[in-house]
């Protein structure tokens, strides 16, 4: 991720002025956006750029509340990571605060646990940042139009949403609040996975190194479980594969290895 990193941190370079700079950062499953923000992150604290990392996926909904989406709305969202199983409002009032210079408490989610961590772990950080990385799966993205709704795009949409409630549920969930608070983002770098094929594989590293840190008892998900679990993010992710590109205003290209192919 060397070239990412370098090329990420010049555009950067030109991109930030003299307010609380608010970066996007898009990539699939697996990509190494987290890798990314962190060695970039890193990267400008020691330059005296007061940078910190929001991730998407810390703004996951309680296992409680979703499960009462479940039950009210559809059993998908049971499962954590479509747009609809995230605190947006959280991220708002996050991204406000960077914007308006306030000290901010960093939520973390235990995927672990499938639960927020105790609120007495969250990062609190005190006087204004300089720069928030804002990433995550799907950060960025749009909706799709209505009728790329009307088909299953495999087979978890076939036999659990066969008359699509759940992906209207989420493309509406984009097109109304994930649109308001992906407008705080200044500027939008998508890492582009050379297809959704190459996913379960990334999705699958990721789940393997979990598992070699997760304490004892803690719930981590075995493969055929992680090929059911991805398939509730792969509409998404065609769609952002397709679409971001066109509006993202840098975009790195990914081999099947996670290597950057070519220099924006």
């Amino acid at each position: 991720m060397t070239g990412s990193l370098e090329a990420v941190e010049r555009a950067l370079d030109g991109w930030r002025g003299d307010r609380p700079f608010v970066l996007g950062l898009c990539g699939a499953q697996g990509s190494g956006k987290s890798t990314l923000s962190a060695d970039l992150a890193q990267g400008l604290n020691a330059r005296g750029i007061r940078t910190a990392i929001l991730s998407l996926d810390d703004l996951y909904l309680s296992h409680d509340r979703r499960a009462e989406m479940a039950r009210v709305v559809h059993p998908l969202f049971a499962t954590r990571g479509a747009p609809g199983t995230h605190d947006v409002e959280r991220g708002l009032a996050l991204l406000e605060a960077v914007k308006a210079g306030r000290g901010v408490t960093l939520p973390q989610f235990d995927k672990s646990t499938d639960d927020p961590a105790p609120e007495v772990e969250w990062a609190r950080l005190d006087g204004p940042l300089d720069a928030l990385i804002f990433e995550g799966w799907c950060v960025g993205a749009r909706p799709q139009d209505e009728a790329a709704l009307a088909e299953p795009v495999n087979a978890l949409e076939g036999e659990r949403d066969p008359d699509g409630v759940w992906r209207h549920h989420v493309n509406a969930a984009l097109a109304g609040p994930y649109a308001e608070l992906f407008a705080r983002i200044d500027r939008l770098l998508l890492l582009a996975a050379p297809g959704f094929e190459v996913v379960e594989r990334w999705r699958l590293q990721q789940e393997h190194a979990l598992r070699a840190q997760a304490p004892d008892g803690a719930r981590v998900m075995s493969d055929a479980e992680i090929a059911t679990f991805i398939q509730h993010y792969e509409r998404l992710t065609r769609h952002i594969l397709f679409d971001m590109p066109t509006y993202a205003d840098r975009v790195l290209r990914l081999d099947a290895d996670r290597h950057l192919k070519d220099e924006p």
